[in-house]
């Protein structure tokens, strides 16, 4: 169905279907033309507010969900107030200095935006999300220590003091020196390398033949780089913080949708994708319900915001996921925040 402009509606209409979508966002109820008619914004009978929320009804921007209980906004009446309507609340200044206090910016990056997740979270009472920039480890040292005749400890030493380990299975005869070995190799050989450049000069020595290795140490510099390239390429990139907000006392009215919610959450692969939509943009994004299939059967909504890097480019997306009637004037402005501030945070 095509968006009715907002220039289309009345003055009268534009006032009876604000107070409506406010209302609902509100209490997550149907609104009766009772209720709007004690509001003291509009001085307008029962009966003359009741055939405003018709006629917006014969929109498509109101339903009714059962009969005579009042009407509720529908997704595309949502949308047509996010777009025409709202007046957005900046976040507050304890919104603000929670948010920065959140987000510590000694250790790894992971930890900060992990933390910048679940205070959003928290201020929002909603699940936030955040997808991780993909970034490939700059090797400092690298080490191999037995476990047993089968098995080796695999540690790698980043640049910046990050420490990973490995369990490797270890072919058959493997001495502790071959181990030693392969680890002064790899150390003085790809010392300042990503993961991906040692693959690379590692192949290009084998080929020529230019290593100083015999072959059982040679075999252990290999699966070494593997594990870990492999792990980096599934490496999750997407946290999800403060799923129990989604389970709130209007949840608990509509078990299956929030089930539902909960399941498409497991499914991140699919988050992501639609996470990569809002890379390409420079300004924060809004799904509403089923304008994205993935939430189409649960009703939610989605609110995106990239961050960018060093360099100014987006490398990553700051978000919530929540109901439908979330406060869009009190988030959206909080979820851009937080993206200003990891965009700072990675200068």
């Amino acid at each position: 169905m095509s968006i009715t402009p907002i220039s289309e509606l009345n003055d009268r209409a534009r006032d009876v279907f604000r107070l409506v979508v406010e209302s609902y966002l509100g209490t997550g109820l149907p609104v009766g033309s009772r209720t709007i008619s004690k509001m003291a914004s509009l001085s307008l009978s029962p009966a003359s507010i009741r055939n405003v929320m018709q006629d917006l009804e014969e929109l498509g921007l109101l339903a009714a969900p059962h009969t005579s209980a009042g009407r509720m906004p529908t997704e595309t009446g949502l949308r047509l107030f996010v777009d025409g309507m709202m007046q957005a609340a900046e976040p507050s200044p304890e919104e603000r200095r929670a948010i920065e206090a959140g987000i510590v910016e000694n250790g790894p990056i992971e930890e900060a935006l992990s933390a910048a997740t679940a205070t959003l979270s928290g201020l929002s009472a909603c699940a936030g999300i955040v997808m991780v920039p993909k970034r490939e480890p700059v090797l400092r040292q690298f080490g191999f220590v037995p476990l047993n005749a089968r098995q080796a400890l695999a540690v790698l030493v980043g640049q910046d003091g990050s420490v990973e380990n490995r369990v490797l299975d270890l072919p058959e005869g493997v001495s502790p020196i071959a181990l030693n070995e392969a680890a002064n190799f790899m150390s003085a050989r790809f010392g300042g390398l990503t993961l991906r450049q040692a693959g690379e000069a590692l192949a290009r020595e084998m080929e020529l033949e230019r290593h100083a290795l015999d072959n059982s140490a040679r075999d252990l510099a290999a699966r070494g780089l593997a594990i870990w390239s492999h792990d980096a390429d599934d490496r999750p990139v997407l946290i999800v913080r403060g799923q129990s907000h989604l389970l709130d006392d209007s949840a608990a009215a509509d078990l299956e949708r929030a089930r539902q919610l909960l399941e498409q959450l497991e499914g991140k692969q699919e988050i992501l994708d639609l996470l990569r939509g809002a890379l390409a943009g420079s300004a924060t994004k809004i799904f509403i319900g089923s304008e994205n299939k993935l939430f189409s059967l649960s009703g939610s909504s989605v609110i995106a915001a990239p961050y960018r890097g060093a360099d100014g480019r987006v490398v990553g997306v700051v978000g919530v996921i929540g109901p439908t009637r979330l406060n869009y004037a009190r988030v959206i402005p909080m979820v851009d925040f937080t993206a200003q501030t990891l965009s700072r945070l990675m200068r």
